[in-house]
């Protein structure tokens, strides 16, 4: 099956906070997605926004069909390295803080639905 992926590796982001948005996308028309992103409220939306535009870009570069035939068959984030820092406290001591990084796939189809290849689904 033809499909067309953005990833974007190292984002300064959580990927706890990342997964709250990605669940909202997944299995979505792209076109939908991107209006769900717009007006979602979390500053991850906005990253995984542009990597959503990246996927459909390269699926648009590889002649997958019509654009605005395409869904998002495949999403997930999953955690990067983590930058470890202390930060002073009382009596000496220190207190650790994790600086959480993630790397954020998209992966975008054809939908079989719009794309008319339900003769193979049948075969």
């Amino acid at each position: 099956m033809a499909e067309a992926r953005a990833l974007l590796r190292y984002a300064k982001l959580s990927p706890q906070k990342a997964r709250l948005v990605v669940d909202l996308i997944r299995g979505k028309n792209a076109g939908d997605a991107m209006n769900i992103l717009k007006f979602t409220m979390k500053r991850s939306s906005k990253i995984i926004s542009k990597v959503l535009r990246s996927a459909v870009a390269n699926a648009e570069q590889k002649d997958l069909g019509d654009v605005d035939a395409l869904k998002v068959s495949r999403v997930f984030v999953d955690g990067g390295p983590v930058h470890k820092r202390f930060q002073a406290r009382a009596m000496g001591r220190g207190a650790p803080i994790k600086k959480r990084t993630s790397h954020i796939t998209v992966v975008v189809s054809p939908d079989e639905a719009t794309s008319g290849s339900k003769g193979k689904k049948g075969a």
